[in-house]
This record gives structure tokens, C-alpha cells and sequence, in this order.
């Protein structure tokens, strides 16, 4: 019941207009080198839902791929100064307002701005706001976008929460009362990627993000498709295991029917043969590209990270040829907060 919660969660909004009312840079250097003509392009990272740009996983992150290609500038995108701050962002926040915010910033970035592009790296949910990125500003341009468990065509139920996980609680709360709510749409973040094929008429109506960067509605935005299509590879991770992402296959644009659970691949889908944002074309260039891993969401090796991080991010003109299969080794988590003994990462039916 949403009363019992309404003191709780009145701090936290508040908590959040403030920090959202400072000014600051939404990237964090992880090395203060600037990038020479000859090194591999800078790299920006967006983490996902329960995480923070502090977290110990995602600097290990920015520290191998510093190491996979010597001379690599990582920023960490983070919504916030403090860590928790940052981190509450991924619950509640609007996410036009969001992705706005990181456009601005990235374009007045000092040594970015000057950047003749970047590549980008998308965890979870992080995923498909880099995209809206893309589609949006794009400035600095993306030059490879890769994402690890995304979201791509929304989720299609709420997953529960640690039970000492009071920020998750809070937002599962707030959502299970209308998904579809003003307050929802204009404050709850995942609310705004929630998509079920039983319930389109709606989502086409009040969603505030995804209908609007997927192309959904009847008003195309040519400037999402003429964006996203530039893209030299967009590379899409989905876990084998995941039960965090329901549908998984969302990570890579699939269609899944809530009740039939019959899965229509991208491919099959208008949202491609329409081409209403460039998806057909960056595949006719050889640009989109499908991967599957082994594992729950948001859990693999680093030797599955440095070999992305080899195949797109190294240098253009000294890319090695990477084999297909993936070799299992010990579990490596990069995200806390996907992690299985931590909260979830999106909410099921309450």
C-alpha cells in the first residue's frame, strides 16, 4: 500500500530534486590523459538499475579496458556527485529529462567534446540509455555501441527485491499502484522501458521513453533513425540465464507474446522492416550483431569483457579476429547490483 511508504519516499524525491538541481559533469575520468590521434577511441560507460559510478565492478571495468587497449579514456556516466545519489537515479528520475542532462554535459565535456568519437558500453538498463543517446544528441558520436543485458524492448514484468533493499521497495511500491500514472512515467524509471504486448494500447499512450526511442507511434522521428544507423557496430549481449530481464530476448529487439510466449525475432518485426530507427540498414552494412553468453544477468568472466572489449573498441585499423565460442571460466560480476545476493535489478507483480 502506497501510504505506508508516502514518508519514506518523500525524502527520497526530494533527496533527488536537489541533487538534480547542481550542476556537474556526468562522466567520471578514470585516467586524465587526454587521447592521442593514434589511440583507441574514448570510452563512456552507463551502469544499471542499483548501481553507482563508485562501484568497485564497474571500475574494474574501466580498469580492463584501459589494459585491453593501452591509452583508453573511460568515463563512468553517473547522474549525481555522490555515489548514493547517483545510484538513486536509476530508481526514480525522469528519464528525458536524464538522458537530456548527459547529452548537454558530454557536449561541453572538455576533452569528449573534442573527441572525433566514442564508443560506447551499456550494463543493464544502461543499455538502452546509451542508445537514446545515440538517437537524440549523439555528440560526441557513438562509434560502437555495446550493450550486456539489456532492455531494448522494455520488460514485461516487475521483479521483486532484496528484502533489505528499502530504495528497490519503495519504487516496486509506487509501481505496482499505476504503472501508467503521470507520477509514474514522470519519476519511476523502470516504469518507463515497462512494455507488455497485452497492454500496447497504453504503453503507445504514456510511455515517456521507450514507445518514444523505439519509433512506436504513428509520428516517426527521422533524426532517431539517421542517428542510430551511423553506428559502424551495434552489438547486443543476452545471458543464456537471465530471469532478470523478463523477456530476456528484449536485449536484442525480439518480441515475446505475454501469454503464448512465442518469440518473433527482430527481424520479423515492422519496428525492422520499416526501418523506423535504422536497425535494417546498419544490418544490410554488416553493423548489427547478435550475441548469446552463458549465465544469469549481468554475470561473466572478464575473458568475455576483454575480448569485447578487443573485437570493438581496439583502434580501427588493428582489429584482431575474434572466435565465436566462449570459453567458461569462474563467474565475475561486474554490476553489484545484479548480483544474486543484492537486490534485483527490475520488480515482479506485487
Amino acid at each position: 500500500m502506497i501510504s505506508g511508504f508516502s514518508a519514506m519516499y518523500a525524502g527520497i524525491l526530494t533527496s533527488i530534486a536537489l541533487s538534480t538541481s547542481i550542476r556537474f559533469a556526468s562522466a567520471v575520468p578514470v585516467t586524465d590523459v587526454a587521447p592521442s590521434t593514434s589511440s583507441p577511441l574514448p570510452l563512456i560507460i552507463w551502469h544499471g538499475l542499483g548501481d553507482n559510478y563508485e562501484a568497485d565492478g564497474l571500475n574494474a571495468t574501466a580498469e580492463l579496458a584501459q589494459q585491453t587497449n593501452p591509452g583508453t579514456y573511460v568515463y563512468i556516466i553517473r547522474l549525481a556527485e555522490s555515489a548514493g545519489d547517483d545510484r538513486k537515479a536509476t530508481f526514480f528520475g525522469n528519464l528525458t529529462n536524464q538522458v537530456a542532462q548527459v547529452c548537454e554535459d558530454l557536449a561541453a565535456h572538455p576533452i569528449l567534446s573534442k573527441a572525433t568519437a566514442v564508443n560506447g558500453l551499456g550494463f543493464s538498463q544502461g543499455g538502452q540509455f546509451l542508445r537514446a543517446y545515440v538517437e537524440r544528441c549523439n555528440l560526441p558520436p557513438v562509434r560502437n555501441l555495446v550493450t550486456f543485458g539489456s532492455q531494448h524492448n522494455g520488460i514485461a514484468r516487475f521483479q521483486g527485491c532484496n528484502p533489505t533493499d528499502w530504495l528497490c521497495k519503495t519504487a516496486g511500491n509506487l509501481l505496482a499502484a499505476n504503472t501508467w500514472s503521470g507520477f509514474s512515467q514522470s519519476t519511476l524509471v523502470p516504469a518507463q522501458y515497462y512494455r507488455n504486448t497485452e497492454d500496447l494500447d497504453n504503453y503507445l499512450e504514456y510511455s515517456n521513453f521507450l514507445a518514444d526511442i523505439n519509433n512506436e507511434r504513428d509520428v516517426k522521428n527521422k533524426t532517431y533513425k539517421d542517428n542510430l544507423s551511423k553506428l559502424k557496430k551495434f552489438v547486443m549481449y543476452v545471458f543464456d540465464e537471465d530471469e532478470t530481464v523478463v523477456p530476456k530476448e528484449s536485449g536484442w529487439f525480439a518480441e515475446v507474446n505475454a501469454t503464448t510466449h512465442e518469440v518473433t525475432p527482430l527481424r520479423h518485426r515492422t519496428i525492422y522492416k520499416e526501418d523506423w530507427i535504422g536497425l535494417k540498414e546498419l544490418d544490410r552494412r554488416g553493423g548489427l550483431v547478435f550475441k548469446q553468453i552463458p549465465g544469469k544477468h549481468m554475470r561473466f568472466t572478464d575473458k568475455t569483457l576483454k575480448k569485447a572489449f578487443t573485437e570493438y573498441f581496439s583502434p580501427e585499423n588493428s582489429l584482431p579476429d575474434i572466435k565465436d565460442e566462449f570459453d567458461v571460466e569462474e563467474e565475475w560480476v561486474v554490476v553489484g547490483h545484479d548480483s544474486e545476493d543484492q537486490s534485483a535489478a527490475i520488480w515482479k507483480d506485487l
